[in-house]
């Protein structure tokens, strides 16, 4: 049975510095690719999954997010300000009050991606098993992924479990910036910023940390090349479609 994930986080508080210049007068997570800001993106495939609570957290011209969100309806979004930048686990802990006690979506807000024959958020929350898990990340192939030259993340053993790559190798996993999480994981984490991958090493640790393949594109979009890229394919694959 699909769960029923009702609420969600987008992480939209980084500066973008690989975006420059853009980034310098637009946070990263209002660039526009296909006709809209990333964000929005998101947000749109996170309602058609069933999210209508969404926590976004901000920083870096964090007034230029707020003002542009304002004008939806769908999902509730509430904002969470950071006076500092938290980094990934910092803004989810940071938000834990706005977000409950149930497991939801965590997306960077500067990823895009395609579904494949099955939306993506849809696979994850049918695959989700709180009782093995506490989180559950959307990987994609290494050497398949737009705009991104990397060593990749994890390797995944046939139940979805996770294992980080081995130092100087190349791993056939990296890590999509989408995932479901349990709050739980968060709280005996440090206070200011911190990483998500101090999250993942304590639940690799605990043998928690699982994964299913993405089975679409996805594309890298942290540096002008990468955003062009994007550009570029939807406009040579999909002339004349505007993706949601």
């Amino acid at each position: 049975m699909t769960a029923k994930l009702k609420r969600a986080i987008v992480l939209a508080a980084g500066r973008g510095l690989r975006m420059r210049p853009i980034t310098k007068k637009t946070p990263k997570p209002m660039v526009a690719l296909d006709g809209q800001p990333l964000i929005d993106h998101v947000l749109d495939r996170l309602i058609d999954t069933g999210v209508d609570q969404a926590v976004v957290n901000t920083h870096h011209l964090g007034e230029q997010i707020e003002r542009h969100l304002k004008a939806r309806n769908m999902p509730k979004i509430t904002f969470s300000k950071e006076a500092e930048l938290l980094e990934t686990g910092g803004g989810v802990k940071n938000a834990l009050n706005l977000l409950g006690e149930e497991p939801f979506f965590a997306v960077n807000a500067d990823v895009f991606w395609l579904n494949g024959p099955t939306d993506a958020l849809g696979r994850l929350a049918n695959i989700w098993d709180p009782d093995k898990m506490d989180s559950l990340l959307l990987l994609h192939s290494t050497v398949d992924a737009y705009g991104y030259s990397g060593k990749g993340d994890f390797n995944c053993d046939p139940s979805g479990q996770l294992s980080r790559r081995p130092e100087s190798e190349v791993t056939p996993w990296l890590f999509t910036g989408i995932q479901i999480l349990k709050p739980d994981a968060l709280k005996n984490m440090p206070n200011g910023p911190f990483s998500l991958n101090l999250v993942f090493d304590q639940l690799l640790e605990a043998g928690r940390l699982y994964g299913i393949i993405h089975d679409g594109e996805w594309f890298h979009v942290g540096t002008p090349h990468g955003l062009a890229e994007a550009e570029a394919y939807l406009k040579v694959r999909y002339p004349g479609i505007k993706h949601r």
